[in-house]
């Protein structure tokens, strides 16, 4: 049986565990694939938001020489978000390694390294699909615990604004479809104020976006669409009206990241004063070694049967926070009998 001493060697340390998780293939999820949140790691816990509630008004006529009108100091106020902290652990018991190489072998390392990555590698894919769930929540604008219930931030509350959700009665044929898109772009450019964006795309759930296609007008639209077009699989996307809509699909055991019968329109390239409108913060592991570092997607260490050499814990964990910083930019689209 090979001996538990190997894991003594470096390529189990802290940081080449940590290195080989984060250079694993990254599969998160459609929200990854889009690019939608900027990355970027912080040396704290906490991540602080100034909303500034500056605003262009109309200035009144006033006489000359007499007294201006007078703009005051715009109002300010702080909001700290504590980042969540996300571990997962996995045991490595000697005898799941038994037999992978001849004992005196110089190949230790590399063949029991194996095994260690492919427990890696199935622990980073829990941690990709909890971020892709997470920033759903942030671009919903309601961050949910993995029970799908148990709300983490409700970014409305701590800002301060209201859903903007638009209905389509897509039972009704005569619905002026281009006029409901339009109206959703402009309530995303009402949010943004003078932030630009590149383009609108529309997230569906299967019940949602099968509605809007079916509907008459949207079909009519699709006829003129080239041949090839048409014969390909519009789920992953087709634009209509300046919006790009597209089939989500995320759905871990019960929980889906967007209930039947509802869509998420959302601003692409939009970019605020204060940098994207759509981030991820990642906040350092609760190490003695990380402590006060620039904070990783994730981290990985080792940890050893201290009695028998039995068995190796590894220990993985995520300190991910994605916010929206405009969330009343993001349209919530629902369906007339939709629950």
């Amino acid at each position: 049986m090979p001996t538990m001493d190997v894991f003594n060697q470096d390529a189990f340390s802290l940081r080449s565990l940590t290195a080989a998780i984060n250079k694993a293939p990254y599969k998160p999820g459609r929200l990854g694939e889009l690019g939608l949140f900027s990355e970027s790691g912080i040396t704290t816990t906490i991540v602080q938001v100034e909303e500034k509630d500056g605003q262009l008004t109309l200035i009144p006529t006033s006489p000359r020489g007499g007294e201006a009108d007078t703009l005051g100091a715009d109002a300010r106020r702080m909001r700290a978000f504590t980042v969540p902290h996300l571990a997962r652990e996995s045991k490595i018991l000697a005898d799941s390694v038994q037999n992978v190489r001849a004992f005196g072998s110089e190949t230790d390392v590399e063949m029991i390294q194996t095994v260690v990555n492919q427990r890696l590698a199935t622990l980073r894919a829990m941690h990709e699909v909890t971020l892709e769930y997470l920033r759903m929540g942030a671009l919903k604008g309601l961050i949910l615990d993995a029970d799908g219930v148990t709300p983490i931030y409700n970014l409305y509350t701590e800002f301060n604004v209201e859903q903007p959700t638009v209905d389509f009665d897509f039972a009704d044929p005569t619905l002026e479809m281009r006029a409901k898109c339009m109206s959703v772009l402009r309530t995303i450019e009402t949010a943004l104020g003078a932030a630009v964006y590149s383009g609108a795309r529309a997230l569906c759930s299967s019940s949602w976006f099968d509605a809007f296609v079916d509907h008459a007008a949207v079909k009519e639209t699709l006829k003129y669409r080239e041949g090839e077009t048409l014969r390909k699989d519009i789920r992953r996307g087709f634009e209509f009206a300046g919006i790009t809509f597209e089939e989500y699909r995320g759905k871990v055991g019960a929980v889906d990241f967007i209930a039947d019968g509802e869509a998420y329109c959302f601003p692409e390239g939009a970019t605020t004063e204060k940098g994207p409108l759509f981030q991820t913060y990642f906040a350092p592991a609760d190490f003695e070694e990380t402590v006060n570092t620039m904070g990783l997607p994730i981290y990985a260490k080792l940890a050893r049967d201290p009695e028998f050499q039995r068995w190796v814990k590894l220990h993985t964990q995520s300190n991910p926070l994605p916010l929206c910083l405009r969330p009343a930019a993001v349209i919530k689209l629902t369906m007339v009998g939709s629950t």
